[in-house]
């Protein structure tokens, strides 16, 4: 896609330093397009803006090297620009108080417009929080709802990972330039969404990963789905914002209940005694969402032929646990644990934990 005179008015608007995205939006009211922002006078401008953003938008805006950054990166037939003025712009977006006038995308565009669940929660998730969000994604997928998620670590790559699986696919929204993968452990799942999904970012190319850029993807997140699936979450956790933000829109907000003793669970228990939908399954989601629910068969336990096996899974229970007291609720010795547990390992039924803890995943 080359880049034409009116998305280089866009980029040129966007890339102003100074120009947030609500001003940008005031001057569009006023003007009516972005080349004719560029071509009002400074004293026209200055009734809108900051002087210092007059002087710049009249000086033409921004290093021509940009622009033509952008326009080597639009020769990817994967990527795009969106701008408001786009008929493939998310139309949820618009809906929300704070829409970005540009967004970069890269992959497949049209599922921006999909019905689409957000699922987020801890970057160091635990393995059961991790299967959940796995699960959850790619029935939600198959039932036709679109995974939005943030491509961090932990809930949100197992959340992209089950919506890629599923059938309506996946969104990732990052806090950089789509030039940057971030964090760079999730390069292979980038490469996949850009292929099978799509990732998009409001972020101009080359931008770092910068703290303050997380929160604003978050509202992106929030905006573009119908409602907000919490699946882990520590009580200071990121995930939590998006939730909020999807409550000030009038968007459902789900949360998967955890142990008590879980730090990662203390963030999902907090949204359900302030409202959130308790959920145990994706048909709960799909119910209250008015979605025509699909016969989705719960996943079988694995039979342990071992009757010391099955005793010790009894034993461990869905909380984290140690050998120690594993020893005493299975009168066994703690090399008997250690084995049983190195094959319930291999079965995928159980996952070692930091700390000498151990917790049963199905």
């Amino acid at each position: 896609m080359a880049l034409d005179q009116d998305l280089a008015s866009w980029l040129r608007l966007s890339l102003i330093p100074g120009l947030g995205d609500q001003s940008l939006r005031k001057l569009l009211v006023a003007f009516g397009s972005p080349q004719q922002i560029l071509d009002a006078s400074f004293a026209m401008l200055a009734k809108l803006v900051p002087t210092a953003v007059a002087a710049a938008i009249r000086d033409g805006g921004v290093d021509d090297d940009k622009l033509e950054a952008a326009s080597r990166w639009l020769e990817d037939r994967g990527n795009r620009i969106i701008t408001l003025a786009d008929t493939a712009y998310p139309q949820a977006l618009l809906q929300t108080p704070d829409p970005p006038p540009l967004i970069y995308a890269k992959g497949r565009i049209e599922l921006l417009n999909h019905d689409a669940l957000a699922v987020v929660g801890s970057r160091s998730a635990s393995p059961q929080g991790i299967a959940n969000a796995e699960s959850f994604a790619r029935a939600l997928s198959d039932a036709g709802l679109t995974i939005v998620s943030g491509l961090a670590l932990g809930i949100d790559a197992a959340a992209h990972r089950g919506g890629l699986a599923g059938a309506a696919s996946s969104i990732a929204v990052v806090g950089t330039g789509l030039d940057i993968v971030y964090p760079a452990r999730n390069r292979a799942l980038a490469h996949q969404l850009a292929e099978q999904g799509v990732i998009i970012s409001e972020f101009s190319l080359g931008t770092p990963a910068l703290a303050a850029n997380f929160p604003r993807r978050n509202r992106l997140i929030s905006g573009l789905a119908r409602g907000c699936l919490v699946v882990e979450a520590a009580l200071q956790s990121g995930s939590l914002i998006t939730a909020r933000l999807a409550n000030e829109l009038g968007k459902e907000v789900f949360a998967v209940p955890g142990s008590i003793h879980s730090p990662l669970s203390k963030g999902c228990h907090q949204l359900l005694k302030q409202g959130a939908k308790l959920v145990e399954s994706a048909q709960d989601i799909l119910e209250e969402l008015n979605l025509t629910a699909l016969a989705v068969s719960s996943p079988t336990t694995e039979v342990v032929r071992d009757p010391q096996a099955q005793a010790l899974l009894d034993g461990l229970g869905f909380d984290p646990c140690d050998i120690d007291t594993l020893c005493m609720r299975c009168d066994l010795k703690s090399n008997a644990i250690a084995s049983l547990l190195t094959q319930l390992e291999i079965e995928g039924l159980v996952s070692a934990l930091p700390g000498g803890l151990y917790q049963r995943i199905h």
